[in-house]
């Protein structure tokens, strides 16, 4: 893979992670015009449709949505659904620096997870960058500081679990579905329950907050179409390092639209968090590197 190539996957990485951490921001920006968060999810599902199906247009084609697999979306839809009522619940529950600094934990969250269901091969230093990772999250949290709200810590944490249970689902639906089928079918899936919720919840807003709610889809689309095309262009290995930019996004949305920063102790425990992160995905690549060395060598 040249290196124009490679630098092209990393920019569009970071384009990705910048829209998803304005997501993040105009969510927590909603939620204090009244938003719900069922709201929130139905108008970001709803209006990322757009984005996904242009984009299929312009490659595989509509012919492509076909699926002899669709048990497998229905599945990988409702895991994500849930996974998205903890990781938007962690946005309005936590400031914006210490949800994102939560949101650090899914590579350990996936390591344990490859452990224990797909009983792949965890050696010790793997395993110490998991235990130093959930240093990490106590030195965050300080239990019982009141530093960090107990539940919206937990929520946090829960919503990286689901986010490392998706991996690992799409993973194994990557064997037979294409990244546009999955997307499509997972944004297209979500509406009918998120309409039903909707029906309960709805309440009637000024124009600015539904352009809120709308914009909220069309960057959440547009960031996930980003996130794809990035792999296109390089290894995961060399996109994952992008993704801990989010930090610098949500401390400065904090601070201009919140005014709030991060508090000390987070400033210690996430480069912790982040340390094992980078250090999992780099014990990952080389151990893709010993198993297939020329495969490894051609996609780098």
């Amino acid at each position: 893979m040249s290196s124009d190539r490679i630098m092209l996957g990393l920019g569009l990485r970071l384009l990705a992670i910048l829209m998803l951490s304005t997501m993040g921001a105009l969510i927590k920006l909603v939620e204090t015009h009244g938003a719900h968060l069922v709201e929130i999810m139905l108008f970001r599902q709803f209006f990322a449709i757009p984005f996904v199906l242009a984009w299929v247009m312009m490659g595989p084609g509509l012919a492509s949505l076909k699926t002899r697999h669709f048990g497998l979306h229905v599945s990988r839809s409702a895991v994500g659904l849930t996974g998205m009522v903890f990781n938007f619940g962690s946005v309005l529950l936590l400031p914006l620096a210490e949800a994102t600094t939560f949101g650090f934990t899914v590579p350990i969250f996936a390591t344990i997870l490859g452990a224990l269901v797909l009983k792949e091969r965890t050696g010790w230093h793997r395993w110490g960058a998991v235990l130093a990772g959930f240093v990490g999250v106590l030195i965050v949290t300080q239990p019982g500081s009141g530093h960090i709200p107990l539940g919206g810590a937990l929520v946090g944490l829960t919503a990286a679990l689901f986010v490392a249970i998706v991996a690992i689902q799409l993973r194994q639906m990557g064997r037979t579905e294409s990244p546009a089928t999955t997307v499509f079918w997972f944004s297209t899936l979500s509406v009918p329950p998120l309409l039903i919720g909707y029906a309960f919840v709805a309440a009637p807003h000024d124009w600015q907050t539904f352009a809120l709610l709308i914009l909220i889809g069309f960057v959440g689309g547009a960031a996930q179409l980003a996130l794809t095309a990035s792999l296109r262009f390089a290894p995961v290995s060399a996109v994952v390092p992008m993704d801990y930019s989010s930090l610098i996004w949500a401390t400065l949305y904090g601070y201009l639209l919140f005014g709030v920063l991060p508090g000390s102790w987070t400033w210690v425990g996430a480069p912790i968090i982040i340390a094992s992160g980078l250090y999992i995905v780099w014990r990952e690549r080389q151990r893709g590197l010993r198993a297939t060395p020329v495969a490894t060598d051609e996609k780098a």
